[in-house]
């Protein structure tokens, strides 16, 4: 049995284990562990399947949720996919994890199940006051694997309906972000219905997330992912957040990548950096 996230283990002696040799490669990575070591104590990692981002993003956005945040508390959060399925005949093709080929009447019902199921577990949780309780349930949250997948599925179609509400703004004329022009500037997501077909289908299936879909997962949950890059250690690109240009108020969660595939999660913020 695969632990989603893995338990506490210090930073510096996680990289000691992983990178060993002299190569320029593993020193990079030494370098890059050492600076996340200022600012964070430990690392836990994160499963390595194709939802690594989701769970990443998601185990840090729960672990110090403290409110509802605004989107997930308007009234008509649920019927979104009634909504969006009575104005694109295409969202029907939308792949349902393990469940090819489901009727369309029956993928609205359940992935309004995921995005209750998302409401109902982020309200409890940021109700809860005591850190060590917090910690301790989200845990078991991504222990049940039946409900952590159906999680993702509610992210993957609000990054969905996110990429529509930003491609009609584009084409009615009005301002929106540059990731949202490189989403689309793809050859293989030139629209939102492509998008699905090409990529948001296959996340957790045969791919993960790419960047500018972090950008997109970013701006969807309006929380501002910032990530160590380790390889990029030593440029301005070692810290990226998505979205680059994020709103003030919108809360952080922080996760490292050493390859832009894989995420783990740095917890237990020192002292220092918390004053």
């Amino acid at each position: 049995y695969k632990l989603s996230v893995s338990p506490e283990m210090d930073i510096m002696e996680y990289c000691r284990k992983e990178w060993r040799g002299n190569t320029p490669a593993a020193k990079r990575m030494r370098k890059g562990y050492e600076a996340v070591a200022q600012k964070f104590a430990s690392i836990r990692r994160i499963r390595g399947d194709n939802y690594c981002a989701f769970r990443a993003t998601l185990f840090q956005a729960l672990s110090q949720a403290t409110q509802l945040p605004r989107w997930l508390q308007s009234e008509d959060f649920t019927m979104l996919p009634e909504n969006l399925l009575s104005k694109y005949d295409w969202i029907k093709q939308w792949q349902l994890r393990q469940k090819p080929g489901k009727k369309m009447g029956e993928i609205s019902d359940e992935i309004k199940e995921y995005l209750i199921l998302l409401r109902k577990k982020w309200k409890n949780i940021s109700e809860i006051k005591d850190p060590l309780e917090k910690q301790e349930v989200c845990d078991k949250l991504f222990k049940n694997e039946e409900e952590e997948y159906s999680l993702y599925e509610a992210l993957k179609f609000l990054m969905l309906n996110t990429a529509i509400e930003l491609y009609n703004a584009d084409k009615s004329g009005r301002r929106v972000p540059v990731f949202s022009w490189l989403l689309f500037a793809r050859d293989t997501s030139s629209n939102p219905c492509q998008l699905m077909h090409n990529h948001l289908n296959h996340v957790g299936h045969s791919g993960g997330l790419e960047q500018v879909e972090m950008f997109l997962l970013g701006y969807a949950l309006q929380y501002t992912i910032q990530v160590y890059r380790l390889y990029k250690y030593s440029t301005d690109e070692f810290i990226t957040l998505y979205p680059n240009d994020p709103e003030e108020d919108w809360p952080v969660v922080t996760l490292i990548t050493e390859d832009d595939r894989h995420y783990n999660i740095p917890v237990r913020m020192c002292q220092e950096t918390m004053l």
